[in-house]
């Protein structure tokens, strides 16, 4: 396992995480979970990333438990602050929410600070300002060692860094954006001059575009899938284009280069983010030993991963289908 700078930071995060959304409390319980984190953790993950909307809280809550088991200083353990609760303050990023929201996720998960703490979406109703300010004091209070944001457009994190300027506040140190083979035109362009200019350190998530890159739609969804269960996001996917006859057609071709290259679908797309130098970490998820154990398989295909391949994989996603 390769640890890479947290942007410009000092903080050293394993290249591959383990995140919690959509498996904590719903696909995954307290003992099967603790193996899980257990498993990625001898296999030298030291990234554990969480949020207090993931399963209304009670993700935390497991991944609190199951932290007792561990050194705090080996690990590196994120939450992110929006979703709190239905009430009117108990989302967005308030000073309010944000300071409420940390002491509710610290108090879940049994924790005196997290390394990292993430402002989940952008809060048009809240002035960048309260927002930067409440962040500052969380930090500097100790409740986190960093903060960061996750989904932030270029234009509001300029922002973000000349009001930091202004204020003499902390500014951020990472962003945690969608980022993976079929979804790059933020990450690869529009932060662009943001990683040139302040070195942020980057926490992808969907690295296998909500199951597309694992090749399991190749030939149709099947029946016991998640978007057979889960209509809304089918259609969301199709209105992305994620399930179109194009892009599944690059999803049979990249397949077969995996193949070539001894690995799975699902390894092949974790290994070429990991190529991106501005990558510090992708956060992937498992719920099972077996997903984790292939996830891990990227690590060896990121080797094979040579000047070549990569440009054959940038030719397949590239081409528009005739």
């Amino acid at each position: 396992m390769k640890y890479n700078r947290l942007g410009k930071t000092g903080l050293k995060v394993s290249e591959l995480s383990f995140g919690s959304w959509i498996t904590f409390g719903k696909q995954t319980d307290l003992i099967s979970a603790g193996k899980l984190m257990k498993n990625a953790f001898d296999n030298g993950i030291n990234f554990f990333d969480n949020a207090e909307a993931y399963a209304r809280g009670l993700s935390e809550l497991i991944m609190g438990e199951i932290l007792r088991t561990f050194r705090r200083e080996e690990l590196v353990i994120s939450t992110k602050i929006f979703w709190g609760g239905e009430g009117p303050n108990q989302t967005g990023l308030s000073r309010k929410h944000l300071l409420e929201g940390t002491k509710n996720s610290l108090r879940r998960m049994q924790m005196e600070y997290v390394d990292l703490l993430f402002c989940h979406r952008p809060d048009p109703e809240t002035p960048l300002e309260e927002t930067i300010l409440a962040m500052d004091a969380l930090v500097r209070g100790g409740e986190a060692l960093y903060w960061g944001t996750s989904e932030w457009s270029a234009a509001d994190l300029e922002k973000t860094f000349q009001l930091c300027r202004e204020l003499s506040a902390i500014p951020p140190s990472m962003e945690q954006p969608q980022y993976n083979m079929l979804v790059r035109k933020r990450f690869e362009e529009e932060y662009k001059p943001l990683f040139e200019q302040y070195h942020m350190g980057t926490t992808t998530w969907s690295p296998l575009a909500s199951g597309v890159l694992t090749g399991k739609y190749n030939d149709g969804i099947p029946d016991d899938s998640r978007l057979a269960r889960n209509p809304a996001l089918r259609k969301t996917m199709e209105e992305a284009g994620l399930l179109s006859e194009e892009t599944l057609s690059k999803v049979r071709r990249l397949s077969s280069l995996a193949g070539d290259l001894g690995g799975s679908m699902a390894q092949l797309a974790i290994a070429w983010i990991l190529k991106n130098p501005h990558v510090s970490s992708v956060i992937t998820g498992a719920t099972s030993e077996e997903q984790l154990s292939e996830n891990l398989g990227a690590l060896e295909i990121k080797e094979k991963l040579d000047r070549e391949s990569m440009k054959t994989i940038e030719n397949i996603l590239t081409r528009e289908e005739k």
